[in-house]
């Protein structure tokens, strides 16, 4: 996947077929750079010793094999200037492609079902970054079913970069109306998400990435404990990463309900804002709470170490 975002730049920089306004290499690149952040991750989890070895490590070879058929065919598609999501042309290609969909996407979402459930029953690591990883393989898993919403958008009407029609089964956009093209009439910079519609592919991202998130901040956490000492106790952090996984959840449900209801993200009304307020000021209230009862814990736990006659016995070295 790695070696495939490089191929995929290089090939945007001579190719100049366009698809829906956006070079016909994009696909491939942004999918190629996100398998690679996600397969890695999925490599490093599965390296920590854990029981069901065998069963996960059968479940990575799925993964990254049906990973490669999937991306394989977006790649196919690419080069021939035409459409590998939502494609109903009748050429043998794009028949065989998606059948090969059809099995590729299901194993991908199973495979990594039966891996975070079988991860999810273990402490891998410390209390912080195991909490980290379950969350962010449960999020991960909701973040791969969100890509099944899509199919309900409604059909498009467009042409291939050669100018044939196609007609496209669905598409990543939600807009009032259903009109008969709405990827990438206005998108944003790079990503392309949608600017006049509600775009699926924003929540998508977000709880697929959501792990990577959560374990950097186990990380950080960890790194912040010896300078600030509310920190230090690892329940103390095991609960501020699981405040963090509550506050990411809502956000990946704020923008999947954004997306639904058919509107773009760069333009959140007021029930919108309230909505990511709120899950803002609940998110900041439990971390006040972690807070609290450490603050509340600390004089307990000072006191339970002074002997009759106010000594204390030597910290252990």
């Amino acid at each position: 996947m790695a070696a495939l975002g490089v191929f995929s730049l290089c090939a945007m920089a001579f190719d100049d077929r366009i698809l829906l306004g956006e070079s016909v290499w994009l696909k491939p690149l942004k999918f190629a750079v996100a398998m690679a952040l996600y397969c890695g991750t999925l490599a490093w989890l599965m390296s920590f010793p854990h029981r069901g070895r065998r069963l996960t490590w059968w479940m990575g070879v799925v993964f990254a094999a049906t990973a490669v058929m999937d991306v394989g065919f977006i790649v196919v598609q690419a080069a021939r200037g035409t459409f590998s999501h939502f494609n109903t042309q009748h050429d043998t290609v794009n028949t065989i492609g998606q059948w090969v969909f059809t099995i590729g996407v299901p194993g991908l979402f199973l495979a990594n079902l039966v891996i975070a459930v079988t991860l999810s029953w273990q402490r891998i690591t410390d209390r912080p970054t195991s909490l980290a990883i379950r969350a962010g393989l449960g999020i991960a898993v909701l973040g791969m079913a969100l890509a099944y919403i899509m199919g309900y958008s409604g059909t498009q009407h467009t042409t291939d970069a050669a100018g044939r029609p196609v007609t496209l089964m669905s598409g990543h956009t939600f807009e009032t109306g259903r009109p008969d093209v709405r990827d990438g009439v206005a998108g944003m910079p790079l990503t392309h998400w949608s600017t006049v519609g509600g775009d699926l592919r924003i929540a998508h991202f977000a709880g697929l990435h959501g792990i990577q998130l959560l374990i950097g901040a186990a990380a950080v956490l960890a790194r912040l404990a010896p300078a600030v000492g509310w920190l230090r106790p690892e329940r103390t952090r095991a609960r501020l990463i699981g405040v963090l996984a509550m506050g990411y959840t809502g956000l990946v449900a704020v923008l999947l309900w954004q997306g639904l209801r058919r509107q773009p993200v760069t333009r959140p009304d007021g029930e919108t804002l309230t909505a990511f307020g709120l899950v803002a000021a609940l998110t900041a209230a439990g971390i006040a709470i972690v807070h609290g009862l450490n603050v509340r814990a600390r004089p307990a736990e000072i006191s339970a170490t002074v002997r009759p006659g106010g000594s204390t016995p030597p910290m252990p070295q």
